[in-house]
């Protein structure tokens, strides 16, 4: 596939100026540095959304420590899928879906439009199903009825991000993290064999079982998925973005140009790149350490008592007699939080993708008549998701819907960012190195096989 000249991105051009200096360079060390943290915390947050906990949960009830092994497996695959995201926004100024416009022809545009297509009702699902989460969370810390806290979780967050600036939205999703720190309070209260734990983690409990290799695929899954591509880089442009129009007076919001790398001296760049790595690699930290809290707290209680879960709220519900109210109540509320972060990101982030390919406008700090493509697929995907949460549909039915998609999708997906990122025209001397290519490439293969091989399990009943 050849490219086409790299042109900047109307979508996220429109209506620029060039800001006022060159940017990475200014003093504020320490505040910049924490300025620069977010996108990688935020993605990795969300990535423990209810239907990671529902899978980590189940997964520790059947298995006890046996698959916790893929925590220290997914830890460097996360980490070199998310940094490539960081480093080519930081390069180019531009999100995922921008950079496949740039890159690819039409016709290859095209096939991708469709995966991601699939993406955007992969996520719709996937939202309704962390509504449901959010709404039996609330029923049980018996606050009132599930479907009508689905329904009220549902208007909330579409009224945030429509009218909230990105810098407020950002502030509430860091604050939302924290609550995800619950799950390590259940290891604490529970009883636990770290000798057993540590077998899990060196891959003791291995088994050659249909149902086992199965639940391994359902992790990747939810531990890579392709809406985390598309948010870590579409979150960074919008930070980028705010630097340029803090730079910049005068610039309306959402429409500054991005500072890119090569806008900043040799030190500021150098700087910029540091601590986008740093932010990734804190961020998937933060998002592995929480899945091992879930896998463990599960193996030291529903495991222990054959306990077999198929939702975050039955493993809640499982957890009060065995480890008390105190465990019951923090895993509730850290899977209300959990839902209430990762919504308005699963929402967000195929909008922003699919209007980027289509050279449409789009940022959170927007206007809706600013960015109207964006809103009406960010709102028409709220919709749809609020509406299955409230008619009662299988929650565990739409998270294995939402899980075979995003598992055929993300091999693809990484492909697709492997080809971008390698990209000297559009990367320059920030392309990928030869441990970016070997570890890029390798995860690509991973996910492609471990989507293959989810396929072929659904269609065998397995």
């Amino acid at each position: 596939m050849s490219s086409p000249p790299p042109q900047r991105d109307p979508s996220s051009a429109e209506g620029d100026q060039q800001p006022a200096g060159r940017g990475g360079d200014s003093g504020g060390g320490v505040r910049r540095a924490l300025r620069a943290v977010g996108p990688g915390i935020v993605t990795g947050a969300a990535d423990d959304d209810p239907s990671g906990i529902a899978t980590y949960a189940q997964s520790g009830a059947l298995y006890g420590t046996g698959l916790l092994w893929t925590v220290p497996l997914t830890l460097p695959l996360m980490i070199v899928v998310q940094e490539a995201c960081e480093r080519m926004t930081l390069a180019t100024g531009d999100s995922f879906g921008a950079l496949i416009r740039r890159r690819f022809q039409r016709g290859a545009r095209t096939w991708i439009a469709v995966l991601l297509a699939a993406l955007l009702v992969a996520n719709s699902v996937n939202a309704a199903a962390d509504l449901v989460a959010i709404g039996e969370g609330m029923s049980l810390l018996h606050a009132g009825p599930a479907p009508l806290w689905s329904l009220i979780a549902g208007v909330v967050i579409g009224f945030v991000v429509v009218r909230g600036s990105f810098a407020w939205i950002s502030r509430i999703f860091r604050w939302l993290c924290l609550v995800l720190f619950a799950y390590v309070g259940v290891v604490i209260v529970a009883s636990v064999d770290w000798d057993d734990v540590l077998g899990g983690l060196l891959g003791r409990g291995f088994e050659w079982e249909p149902r086992y290799l199965g639940l391994v695929v359902a992790v990747l899954g939810t531990t890579i998925s392709p809406y985390m591509f598309f948010w870590q880089t579409e979150e960074r442009e919008e930070m980028l973005r705010s630097d340029a129009r803090s730079r910049g007076r005068g610039q309306r919001r959402g429409s500054a140009k991005p500072l890119t790398l090569d806008d900043q001296s040799p030190a500021g760049a150098r700087r910029a790149l540091w601590l986008g790595r740093i932010d990734v690699i804190i961020g998937m930290l933060f998002s592995v350490a929480i899945m091992f809290a879930i896998v463990v707290s599960a193996a030291a209680t529903l495991g222990v008592h054959h306990q077999k879960v198929d939702s975050a709220q039955a493993a809640a519900s499982a957890l009060q007699p065995i480890a008390g109210d105190f465990a019951f109540a923090l895993f509730a509320i850290g899977f209300i939080g959990s839902g209430m972060l990762a919504v308005p990101v699963l929402a967000a982030s195929g909008a922003a993708g699919f209007a980027a390919l289509l050279g449409r406008p789009w940022s959170l700090d927007r206007k809706p008549h600013q960015a109207r493509t964006f809103y009406a697929l960010l709102l028409v995907g709220l919709t749809v998701a609020v509406a299955l949460s409230v008619i009662g549909v299988d929650p565990i039915g739409l998270l294995v819907l939402s899980a075979i998609i995003n598992g055929i999708a993300a091999g693809p997906f990484i492909i697709v960012l492997m080809l971008i990122t390698g990209d000297r025209r559009l990367m320059g001397e920030h392309r990928n190195g030869w441990a970016a290519r070997i570890l890029g490439w390798g995860t690509a293969v991973i996910m492609c096989a471990a989507g293959a091989f989810g396929i072929v399990s659904l269609v065998l009943g397995r």
